[in-house]
């Protein structure tokens, strides 16, 4: 026990230097929590706000005469629909904010490279993120029309405020790693797949070198960065110059131009 302690003492002396940066990145962890506890709070006293309005309406009609009262019920659960719907309609936009700001990464090559670890579902933060996303899309009403519950719609809240903090944790995590997670000859093929790419996207580069380039990017990345089907066809389209908005998940494919002189080059599959 007493080598324990003395070994511990030593390390301690050693490395004193890592409680900065482990002091930072729990900081931002904690600043991250905490804005979103922020916006579940408001969202929650907002929902008490509208509820508190749609009984004060129903007492008021339960206290008139018949016709009012039925004038009032009508009106009660009108205002009731309109309420639910405002506050999905910014839960969506939420939502989608979120969606967006990870299609950012997932779309972009270039960012993948940059910070890895937003594509890797083996680092914990971004398996953590992945899975608030898959509960947050699977309790996304079909639209700001429908008839939920009081627990379905307070679930959903909670959903999507884990889904913002699971991803601002996540983000700040990949932007803090980069590529310290590779070894020396994997971060050179991430450096020569950067500089590689960099020529894929060039104007000024011939359609050939082009297409050389982006062959090799692939076979920098290839058991590096696993790039969904979406990155690389957004990819291919810039490299063949058919720039273009980027094709979400679910979403129509944009019109093709001409063809190209010389096809763009793809990887055979793997056996």
């Amino acid at each position: 026990m007493d080598e324990f302690f003395r070994g511990m003492w030593d390390f301690a002396g050693s490395y004193w230097w890592l409680v900065f940066p482990l002091m930072g990145v729990a900081g931002g962890i904690g600043k991250s929590w905490e804005r979103a506890s922020k916006r579940r709070h408001e969202r929650r006293l907002e929902t008490l706000r509208l509820k508190g309005e749609l009984k004060a309406a129903q007492l008021a009609a339960r206290g008139g005469a018949p016709h009012q009262a039925r004038q009032s019920a009508r009106q009660a659960a009108a205002d009731e629909r309109a309420s639910t719907r405002q506050l999905l309609e910014r839960l969506f936009a939420e939502h989608d904010e979120v969606t967006a700001r990870w299609l950012d990464y997932e779309l972009d090559v270039a960012k993948l490279i940059a910070f890895p670890a937003m594509s890797d579902g083996r680092q914990p933060l971004t398996a953590a993120f992945l899975r608030a996303k898959k509960i947050a899309d699977a309790l996304r009403p079909a639209s700001a029309d429908a008839k939920l519950s009081e627990a379905e719609i307070a679930e959903y809240v909670d959903a999507v405020g884990d889904y913002a903090v699971a991803f601002d944790i996540a983000e700040r995590d990949a932007r803090r790693l980069r590529d310290a997670n590779f070894s020396e000859v994997e971060r050179k093929r991430l450096d020569r797949a950067r500089h590689l790419l960099t020529v894929a996207l060039d104007d000024a580069a011939t359609q050939a070198e082009r297409n050389l380039a982006y062959k090799r990017v692939r076979e920098e990345l290839d058991g590096l960065i696993l790039l969904s089907d979406e990155a690389v066809d957004v990819l291919e389209q810039k490299v063949a110059g058919q720039i273009g908005p980027a094709r979400a998940s679910g979403a129509a494919p944009a019109p093709s131009p001409e063809p190209q002189k010389m096809p763009l080059p793809r990887e055979e599959p793997q056996a």
